[in-house]
């Protein structure tokens, strides 16, 4: 008999077009690294400074616990960081909206340099608990001041409709970093100790410089006002002009604040295995990260981003609740790998909206205060991990409480600010000019990709193919 005349085929036709269909959304999106010089060079030191610098992420804290024996201690020294980072990150936005931000970026990168062979003495020589704290501050606050320069200049060098894939590349950097740093943090200690981990993040730092130092200038926007306060507490009022971007940063600092566990690593690891697990543990966030990363061309087709930064929150408070009842290493690992993902479901959908929607002379200013919103938490919810392991006598209340808290904090967040789940790309994009072919139907405004591509080329014609649409939309809802 025929098979098409039994229903067969058509059947199978549609069930392999179906998985065509999804294979084809499952699949990391390279297009921003095709079209532009530049961001290629800045996704390269990029990569390379956070690879070394997440091998001080297991370093710093395995050292604390090492010479206090105290999780508290622990939680203490990411808390240290927490005011330099607010501080830098605020300077560093307005300077990144008023300065060359290539420079800016190659001097910053030259402090976790300097303070990497700082921490490599220390572990040698002094071992001294002070100096972790003090270096600690310092890269911080040189991160804060280089990161909204970083931010700031993506939508200069990448289309409107690329962004997405820009910021799935930009977690897929982070969660490769992620995994390869803590792993390579963990067997550097056990193999050679801490000061050979603190002189391999040395080297990656340097590499990251290096790379920065290639990059074309990158000036302000035509017009730009000089670095002040004033300038400062106007991104600080656009931001509060837009409910659905406050919104992406109240559920995120919701979700850290509550849910980090990662000061009380040091103390299961402690009982699992040394700093081997200690660095599983740390990697395994990064791990289900960037199986999202990997598979990121899907989100091309999202267009409710707010609904799905929401949902991903929840899904990361469930799963930092489902860690703290695993009952043996390989379930724990499993619960954060899931956490992460989640985490980075909503941190591509963050940046993805952050970059459509806000106007390029505000850039730098937002890129700050987005920066408070993602590290903020950890340092303060590392801090509060400790204190109620410290104050119940138990790991596992503090895990479990903290992930149930994070998903209270959405819920709160999405009910206080309903514009964010009802948030839709395709509105924003009609409202701002944009058409379906991600281009502006209005290139003549001062945040229109045309000046945008240029101004970071010497010759003002750009690194990329004439790309237009890179503008940051309207001012306002």
């Amino acid at each position: 008999m025929d098979r098409s005349a039994a229903g067969g085929e058509p059947g199978g036709d549609a069930a392999h077009s179906g998985l065509r269909r999804l294979a084809s959304r499952l699949y990391p999106d390279f297009s921003p690294f095709r079209h532009s010089r530049e961001f290629r060079l800045l996704y390269t030191g990029q990569a390379a400074g956070f690879a070394g610098l997440m091998i001080s992420f297991v370093a710093m804290p395995y050292q604390a616990y090492q010479l206090s024996g105290s999780s508290l201690v622990v939680g203490l020294l990411s808390f240290a960081e927490l005011v330099p980072l607010m501080a830098a990150a605020v300077l560093g936005g307005a300077l990144a909206d008023a300065l060359e931000r290539r420079r800016l970026i190659v001097v910053t990168q030259g402090f976790p340099c300097a303070g990497s062979a700082a921490l490599a003495v220390n572990a040698l020589l002094w071992r001294q608990l002070w100096v972790l704290f003090l270096l600690a501050a310092l890269i911080t606050a040189a991160a804060g001041l280089q990161r909204p320069s970083v931010e700031a200049m993506v939508p200069r060098l990448v289309a409107h409709d690329e962004l997405s894939a820009a910021a799935a590349l930009s977690g897929l950097l982070g969660s490769a970093g992620g995994i390869a740093g803590p792993l390579a943090g963990g067997l550097l200690i056990a193999a050679a100790g801490l000061p050979v981990a603190y002189a391999v993040q040395g080297a990656g730092c340097l590499a990251g410089l290096a790379a920065f130092a290639l990059m074309r200038p990158c000036p302000p926007t035509p017009g730009a006002d000089r670095p002040s306060l004033r300038g400062t507490f106007e991104g600080l009022r656009y931001a509060r002009s837009r409910p659905e971007l406050m919104g992406t940063y109240l559920i995120d600092i919701g979700a850290m604040l509550f849910g980090a566990p990662y000061a009380l690593f040091p103390q299961i690891a402690a009982g699992l295995g040394g700093p081997a697990v200690l660095g599983l543990l740390y990697a395994a966030p990064d791990a289900g990260a960037i199986i999202v990363s990997l598979t990121s061309s899907w989100a091309r087709h999202v267009q409710r981003h707010g609904r799905a930064i929401v949902l991903a929150v929840c899904g990361w408070g469930v799963a930092i609740a489902a860690f703290g009842f695993a009952p043996n290493l390989w379930l724990a690992v499993a619960a954060l790998a899931a956490a992460g993902g989640a985490d980075m479901v909503s941190g591509l959908f963050r940046l993805t909206m952050w970059n459509q929607t806000i106007p390029a002379s505000l850039r730098g200013r937002l890129a700050g205060i987005e920066m408070i919103s993602y590290t903020t938490g950890e340092p303060v919810g590392n801090l509060e991990a400790g204190v109620v392991a410290s104050v119940t006598g138990s790991v596992r209340i503090a895990v479990v409480s903290g992930g149930l808290l994070s998903l209270v904090g959405a819920l709160i967040v999405t009910v206080a600010m309903p514009k964010l789940w009802s948030y839709d790309a395709r509105a924003w994009a009609r409202q701002a000019g944009i058409d379906d072919a991600g281009e502006r139907s209005d290139v003549s405004t001062p945040d229109s990709a045309g000046v945008n591509a240029a101004a970071c080329s010497p010759d003002g014609a750009g690194d990329r193919e004439p790309l237009i649409g890179d503008s940051g939309g309207p001012k306002a809802l």
